[in-house]
């Protein structure tokens, strides 16, 4: 077993009287501390080595931490839990966990709901920092308890704005500054009363409540049409539920969605686990920027658009785990290109409108297998005076899961 060369000591506002005896030992015996100026001020009296801020941008000081690997009595300084949206999981993705000591401290979402009595595993915990305000918006649900990382002293009353113009405005707002630390301060405030700006070290606890015609994102697939911005072409509300429970998402897995439309069945798929990710590959502008405004209006602005045609634009891409063919596209080099991306056990979904589009699902269906299934629907419509169910274009949707020797 490597012996570790790098120690992450988490520190929080009661600076080193809040350090472990082994978290002092180490800061006190390094050679090399690296943190931010804020968490070098705090571990002063501790350091005697060679004291240098991480500096900007963010990803030069990773590479002077990691310019420095097996050099032993080397040491990151870090807000609280270095792996709760901290640097932790940063240089986890560079150094091995055998190479590296993490000592935690409390996290501000610990002292947080401490504070406020709130149960940590039954919180939402949302990161505004680097982040649109509108990554809050698949949280928005009446009595929901969300604990909101800010940017910047800005924040909170930003989020008292966005809340308050979504018609959360009776929601509180438990604003945190500095928490932990000798000049704590805290203050609730109802969303719709606003607020100015405060000290850019805080956090905020809040307890959502909706107003009558207040928008929430159900945790249901088959959002409502008119949620998305379109031009008319978008897998049509009830064939995306069906589509949805077909491509069957699990946490963590990257879909392609190819010919995006309005973005609906990838951004509807990232709602369903914040783990998961898509790739749209849309070939209009218009469209991709539509896709774009959608994404960020949903809160999945992670969402990536690619602006191209299929199958050209597909080998440069990330390999998908899951990959969904819209409705104008059932071309078979597609289909090649998709089967090759995917690995044994991907899945691929594949709708289809036309009867050219069902003649290459058939032909799929016959050399590998799969299910072939004709989705209809009916909406009630006015006939003069009356009234009769006015059937929309049939879906054929084929399904196939990825088998050794069946690509």
């Amino acid at each position: 077993m490597k012996t570790p060369w790098l120690s992450v000591i988490g520190i929080g506002e009661d600076g080193v009287e809040g350090l472990s005896s082994l978290a002092r030992q180490i800061v006190r015996q390094a050679e090399f501390v690296m943190g931010g100026e804020r968490h070098l001020e705090l571990a002063a009296s501790l350091i005697s080595g060679q004291a240098e801020p991480w500096g900007s941008p963010f990803s030069s000081g990773v590479r002077r931490v990691l310019e420095r690997r097996g050099q032993p009595v080397t040491v990151v300084l870090a807000s609280g839990d270095p792996f709760c949206f901290g640097v932790g999981s940063t240089l986890a993705r560079h150094i091995p966990p055998e190479e590296m000591l993490c000592v935690p401290a409390p996290s501000s979402i610990s002292w947080a709901c401490g504070r406020l009595g709130w149960a940590e595993q039954d919180v939402r915990v949302v990161s505004l920092c680097g982040r649109p305000i509108e990554t809050l918006v698949p949280h928005l649900h009446r009595t929901m308890r969300l604990i909101v990382l800010s940017e910047d002293g800005s924040t909170p009353r930003k989020v008292s704005q966005f809340l308050t113009g979504r018609r959360f405005g009776s929601s509180r707002i438990h604003v945190m500054e500095r928490v932990g630390g000798l000049n704590e301060q805290s203050r609730v405030i109802v969303a719709s009363d606003g607020l100015e700006d405060v000290d850019p070290l805080n956090l905020m606890g809040i307890e959502i409540e909706a107003a009558p015609g207040a928008k929430m994102i159900p945790l249901s697939s088959g959002l409502e049409d008119d949620l998305f911005e379109h031009d008319g072409q978008i897998t049509k509300r009830e064939i995306r539920a069906v589509t949805l429970s077909t491509l069957a998402p699990h946490p963590g897995e990257l879909l392609w969605d190819i010919g995006g439309g309005a973005g609906s069945v990838a951004i509807e798929w990232m709602l369903h686990h914040p783990a998961n990710r898509a790739i749209v590959i849309e070939k209009n502008p218009l469209r991709a920027a539509r896709i774009a405004r959608n994404a960020l209006k949903l809160g999945v602005p992670g969402l990536k658009i690619v602006e191209g045609t299929a199958p050209d634009a597909l080998p440069e891409l990330e390999r998908p785990d899951v990959v969904f063919i819209g409705g104008g596209l059932a071309q078979v080099d597609i289909f090649t290109q998709a089967r090759a991306a995917l690995p044994v056990g991907g899945r691929l979904v594949a709708n289809a409108v036309t009867l050219e589009g069902e003649t290459v699902l058939f032909a799929q269906y016959t050399r590998y297998g799969g299910t072939l299934t004709r989705i209809g629907v009916e909406r009630l419509d006015a006939v003069g005076g009356l009234h009769a169910f006015r059937p929309a274009m049939r879906v054929t949707q084929y399904a196939t899961v990825i088998s050794e020797g069946r690509l």
